[in-house]
């Protein structure tokens, strides 16, 4: 793409997130007024820059204002209690940073951070689908992906922006070969949230791709070496925060021994916690034991027919493989709950193949009503996100 054309976009797609950041900034002050006193989230009274404080956004202002503890805190029969080990550096200590040069307090600093990193994720998002898609898809797709019911998140003080930018620009590396590039995000994304573990998968497929050509387009020395540097650290990048609370607290398992305090019984299990999360969803229906795995069987079914099918093709086997790779990863580490609806934001590819733009020799049909019912249908998901899921009703209640 030439320079003007590319401008246009970055243009068109800045104002399309900002204006559905906008729309769901005003839907945060009208939850305000909803939420309840939470002193150790909200203090005495409850303000809108509050609300982008509150679950897991509590966690990173304590990383920000006291680190990470050095010994892991304990239950009284043994098991590692929740602690802020759990929650990736990166995003945090930027907003420590800025907080100490501006003066101003995390909540303010964290959701402009957030703000922030979350547009320049959906324009690295809109050049890089725009050069598989064409620009009018990448355009649609940046405004459902902003418009999402997990979207308002990316304006919060939670990691998913920050992890979104690193993403994007790791991908769109690696579709440019530029392989140094490349392993330098990965590494970054191990610091900043939980999701570098697939990287690896989408840079052997890259690298794979890349020696199979080499007749066509001889790789020289200089790039073997970038290559295995690329592989190299998306490797290191998937182990890198486990290693780093090894070595603060002197405990091997610090990392997995802190994530397994979220989870019921103490205990990670791979795909298992899908199968009773799925018969859970239906538990208001007789033959909940037979229906939620049906309806688990139909969910990476969709997954793998829209990435695999030749609506895709577009993508690429880069884009194909992270949309696999992911949630298959997901499925082997997440207990699936209500926080499953923002680990779905970085399979954003998939929104441009339900646009209809992943065919190679026709364009997106019905293009702009897809996206505009899709944007509605969003914004309607964020009002039930924000009331169902963000806003606290004590004692008890759902995280988002």
């Amino acid at each position: 793409m030439s320079r003007s054309p590319v401008r246009a976009l970055l243009w068109r797609a800045g104002l399309v997130y900002l204006v559905l950041r906008a729309v769901s900034w005003v839907l945060l002050v009208i939850a305000s007024h909803r939420q309840p006193v939470m002193m150790d989230w909200t203090g005495p009274t409850v303000e809108p820059l509050d609300m982008t404080v509150l679950w897991d956004g509590s966690w990173y202002r304590h990383v920000a204002e006291l680190g990470y503890p050095h010994v892991l805190p304990r239950l009284p029969d043994g098991q590692v209690a929740q602690n802020a080990w759990a929650f990736y550096p990166l995003f945090p200590l930027v907003s420590r940073a800025l907080m100490d040069l501006t003066g101003f307090g995390f909540p303010l600093v964290a959701s402009s951070v957030a703000l922030l990193c979350g547009l320049g994720a959906a324009l690295v998002m809109a050049v890089l689908l725009a050069e598989k898609v064409g620009r009018p898809v990448a355009l649609a797709t940046v405004a459902v992906w902003a418009a999402f019911p997990a979207a308002v998140s990316l304006q919060l003080a939670y990691t998913e922006s920050m992890a979104m930018l690193v993403l994007c620009l790791l991908l769109w590396a690696v579709l440019r070969r530029q392989w140094v590039g490349a392993g330098v995000a990965a590494l970054v994304l191990g610091l900043t949230r939980p999701i570098a573990v697939p990287v690896v998968a989408v840079v052997a497929v890259a690298l794979f791709l890349r020696w199979r050509g080499r007749r066509r387009e001889p790789v020289g020395a200089g790039e073997y070496a970038a290559g295995a540097f690329a592989l190299a650290c998306s490797g290191l990048g998937a182990i890198l925060w486990p290693l780093v609370a090894w070595h603060v607290t002197g405990v091997r398992t610090a990392y997995t021994d802190t994530m397994a305090a979220w989870r019921v019984g103490h205990v990670i299990e791979p795909l298992k916690p899908w199968l009773g999360m799925s018969q859970w969803a239906f538990r208001d229906f007789d033959g909940a034991a037979v229906y939620g795995p049906v309806g688990l069987a139909a969910l990476v079914t969709a997954i793998v027919v829209l990435t695999l099918g030749p609506w895709a093709t577009a993508l690429g086997p880069e884009l194909r493989t992270w949309c696999l790779a992911y949630p298959a990863y997901l499925a082997l580490v997440l207990d699936p709950f209500t926080s499953i609806f923002r680990y779905a934001l970085p399979l954003f590819p998939l929104v441009a193949v339900m646009l209809g733009g992943g065919w190679v020799e026709r364009g997106a049909r019905w293009l702009w009503t897809r996206a505009g019912v899709l944007v509605a249908l969003g914004v309607v998901g964020q009002v039930a996100w924000i009331w169902k899921l963000l806003v606290f009703h004590p004692p008890s209640d759902y995280p988002p």
